[in-house]
């Protein structure tokens, strides 16, 4: 069996697009419902979705009355957010996280930035943004793939649909305590951090996930602005 091709993150993004919705994912099976948990109620909110890829939380917060910006430097998964029902209803920006925010300071009630993390190589950069752009009492919302996964040899890829070849966009390596670090250098309180395990539950719905029972696999993190 060939080794995963590596390629750009935003190309394979763009790839993974095609198909992002409609594969077995184990991570986002784990980490949607606690996602809506953490955020609460979001009615009449200014929320930044901060690689929003194909809009499964952006458009769920924009059904729930909140205001909605999604960001994403993929023109593939920002395609496929714009096509879904519910999706006109979010604001779209095409942006890379790395070259910060287009956003005003403390001009977000909340902000997410749900399992993209691992593909950023300066994490205190990422989150000083979006502790900039969230108001004083708001909160951001991260979730990210385990760091515990990469000493298993697992990163975000899939198949591509193309040349049926496992793809992998380029990510970074981090550990637990570089999101600690990096949230304590942004001014930003860490008010809930969870480490989620792959149990028979979630392998009898994930077949995908079987292989890593008993592993942590997603870090859930709500940082509280002072």
């Amino acid at each position: 069996m060939s080794e995963p091709l590596e390629v750009p993150t935003r190309e394979g993004y763009d790839l993974w697009s095609q198909i992002y919705d409609d594969e077995d994912n184990p991570l986002i099976a784990l980490e949607t419902a606690w996602v809506t948990r953490l955020l609460g109620d979001v009615r009449g909110l200014a929320v930044a979705d901060v690689g929003c890829g194909t809009g499964r939380h952006a458009i769920a917060m924009a059904a729930a009355g909140a205001h909605v910006v999604g960001v994403d430097f993929s023109p593939g998964m920002l395609a496929k957010l714009r096509a879904k029902p519910g999706g006109g209803a979010v604001r779209l920006v095409r942006h890379d996280l790395a070259m910060g925010l287009p956003f005003a300071s403390g001009s977000m009630d909340r902000v997410t930035c749900c399992l993209v993390l691992e593909h950023v190589a300066d994490l205190a950069n990422a989150f000083a943004e979006m502790s900039r752009i969230c108001r004083a009492g708001g909160f951001v919302l991260v979730s990210d793939l385990h760091p515990a996964m990469r000493l298993l040899g697992t990163q975000a890829q899939f198949t591509d649909p193309a040349t049926g070849r496992k793809t992998r966009p380029v990510g970074a390596r981090h550990q637990l305590s570089d999101y600690v670090i990096a949230t304590t250098l942004a001014g930003l309180h860490i008010d809930h951090m969870s480490e989620h395990v792959v149990d028979e539950e979630l392998a009898a719905r994930s077949p995908r996930a079987q292989k890593y029972l008993g592993w942590p696999l997603l870090l859930l993190m709500r940082l509280r602005r002072a």
